[in-house]
């Protein structure tokens, strides 16, 4: 995608939609009535959805559960679609996952997307769920084929290696389908994504992987007879948005570090930090390579500026699609 000088595309994709988690602010944790102030700014401003993530005791116990937080926003604001991304399925039985995905759909109809991915940074985690970490790939697997039948309607039997379901059945089927899509970056993630997600949701990784990456699913997608054009792919993007190049990347790079316990510099060539327009930029060639939506992991110094330039982000990244919602 060519920009222009000052950073807003010159080809409008109207087909993207840009949403962002809860912002992280520089140097402290948001107190509940701060998060609840950000998920109404985040509605009020227009933004297609707020992102989830999901972790049961992440690096010292470090978590929040994706559903719970999904069925609270609906709650608070049913208006604002949600995206959980990713909600770690090995960790759970996929019988009241389903469960709770049919309760979510028949309150939000159409609101919901459920990205999966098999975690694993922090393997502790894992262990303390009772999930031997080198059999999360196989439990994805099971776990996601149970799932997907029993949210389309269907009475499920499976005796797998890790998942057993006798003549499981989940009423009422929702509605509106619940997009179910499969996040990594492992040739397994791909292959999982062309056989059983709705699409493919990908991190850290440059937008010429992204191409390759969406190219290799839509083939496997082909050869197990499955529908590429419906398949849907995106990016969690962690940035940094501030006026000044170096806040935004202090604000990145510490809310980062003190998650991943790792140094920004390791993230940073996949992490843009800036204005608007310099962030936007960084993400246009993703729409090219064929990602349409865009989970932004967005830091800064206060929630209102960050939730005034992830908009920016927004209007930038999809034209003017936005813009009567922004002027009302």
């Amino acid at each position: 995608m060519t920009m222009s000088q000052n950073g807003t595309t010159e080809r409008l994709a109207r087909g993207v939609r840009v949403g962002t988690a809860i912002p992280a602010i520089t140097g402290r944790p948001l107190a509940a009535a701060e998060r609840r102030e950000a998920l109404i700014g985040i509605a009020d401003a227009g933004l297609d959805h707020v992102m989830f993530g999901d972790h049961v005791s992440f690096y010292g116990g470090f978590g929040m559960d994706g559903l719970i937080q999904a069925a609270a926003s609906l709650g608070c604001r049913p208006d604002l679609d949600v995206y959980v991304g990713l909600y770690q399925l090995p960790l759970r039985h996929p019988v009241p996952v389903a469960r709770q995905l049919s309760d979510l759909a028949d309150l939000a109809p159409g609101k919901l997307t459920l990205g999966v991915g098999i975690g694993g940074e922090d393997r502790h985690e894992v262990a303390i769920c009772g999930v031997d970490p080198a059999t999360r790939g196989k439990r994805m697997d099971e776990s996601l084929t149970v799932l997907r039948h029993l949210i389309a309607g269907d009475r499920v039997t499976l005796h797998g290696a890790h998942i057993t379901v006798d003549d499981a059945l989940i009423r009422p089927t929702p509605t509106k389908p619940v997009p179910l899509i499969v996040g990594g970056r492992s040739q397994a993630a791909l292959d999982r994504a062309a056989r059983l997600g709705d699409g493919w949701l990908g991190i850290w990784i440059s937008s010429t992987r992204f191409e390759a990456a969406t190219a290799t699913i839509a083939s496997l997608a082909a050869e197990a007879d499955r529908q590429t054009a419906t398949l849907s792919h995106g990016l969690n993007v962690w940035c940094g948005l501030a006026s000044n190049r170096n806040r935004a990347r202090t604000a990145v790079a510490h809310a980062m570090q003190a998650i991943y316990r790792l140094p920004y510099e390791k993230f940073e060539r996949y992490s843009p930090f800036g204005s608007a327009a310099e962030v936007s930029e960084f993400l246009a060639p993703y729409i090219e390579a064929g990602c349409t939506t865009f989970n932004l992991i967005p830091c800064g110094d206060d929630l209102d500026t960050v939730i005034t330039m992830a908009t920016e982000i927004q209007q930038q990244l999809t034209g003017d699609r936005h813009r009567d919602h922004v002027m009302q």
